[in-house]
């Protein structure tokens, strides 16, 4: 029976220091503040969203929500943008994706500003985790599945890794962090061949396919750490299940994260935690 990685307890230290972080920065006047930017009602974004304004709250960051029309102009969107880019109250800003079809979501990305970009989606911020120069912010997602094995004193230096998936989201950034603590990484991907033995060969394996329940046994052997970066809901288990298939996975391997309960959750934090530290550089 695996070790389960939960996420609580790691949100749980991440808290106790962004609270201490935020007494000091109100200490002298500063108050960490996040812009969120959405466009419409996507069910998704405002679900995030609320998750995202209680962890403000709860270590004591302001949040303030920007929402405009689904039909709001390429103009006026990119004019909010720049309005909160060039607010000095503004530490960080979450600009919710993928944005309607008539916005040009690559301007978008290149006119946030890289300081305030806590979800490392600028080119600036992915260069930063790709040179490890510590420009920017790397991808929340991709931080949330290295903050969760540090966490658990999981050793990464000289460990072999397998990252399925290479998404600029999750599997390209989390495995060149992976590589920066000196891991040495496979990233799989869908012309990648034999997957299954590539995964099974790994001591560690991070999976983002983006396709739910798509790795199973014949992926695995006993002795490794599974953190599972996926989740969605499955019509007919009638729950929230991630990318891995937990039943077979779980008797195996010797940790994973469940889903829900492991990265999800940890992800929120993060994105906090950048706020933070965004605010801590001015």
């Amino acid at each position: 029976m695996a070790t389960l990685l939960k996420g609580k307890e790691v949100v749980e230290a991440l808290n106790e220091k962004m609270i201490e972080d935020v007494t000091a920065l109100k200490a002298k006047g500063v108050t960490p503040t996040l812009a969120i930017l959405r466009v419409g009602e996507r069910a998704d974004d405002i679900s995030y969203e609320k998750g995202a304004i209680k962890r403000c709250e709860l270590v004591g960051v302001e949040a303030r929500v920007f929402a405009l029309p689904a039909d709001v102009s390429e103009e006026d969107f990119f004019a909010k943008l720049q309005e909160l880019n060039e607010d000095i109250t503004i530490h960080g800003i979450l600009m919710f994706r993928p944005l309607p079809k008539h916005i040009n979501e690559e301007k978008a990305r290149k006119l946030l500003s890289p300081s305030k970009d806590i979800d490392g989606c600028t080119d600036i911020s992915l260069a930063g985790v790709f040179t490890g120069n510590n420009e920017g912010f790397a991808p929340c997602t991709a931080e949330a599945a290295v903050e969760i094995l540090k966490y658990y004193n999981i050793p990464l230096s000289g460990k072999k890794i397998t990252v399925i998936g290479r998404s600029l989201v999750i599997g390209r950034p989390v495995a060149m962090m992976l590589m920066h603590e000196n891991a040495t990484v496979t990233i799989c991907h869908t012309r990648t061949v034999d997957v299954p033995a590539e995964a099974k060969d790994a001591d560690i394996l991070v999976v983002a396919s983006g396709q739910m329940e798509s790795v199973g046994a014949e992926y695995l052997r006993p002795g490794q750490v599974v953190i599972d970066v996926g989740i969605g809901w499955n019509d007919k288990k009638g729950k929230l299940c991630g990318d891995v298939k937990f039943d077979e996975a779980e008797p195996i391997v010797d940790a994973i994260t469940p889903v829900p309960g492991g990265v999800g959750g940890v992800t929120t934090s993060i994105l906090v935690k950048h706020v933070v530290e965004a605010a801590k550089k001015l």
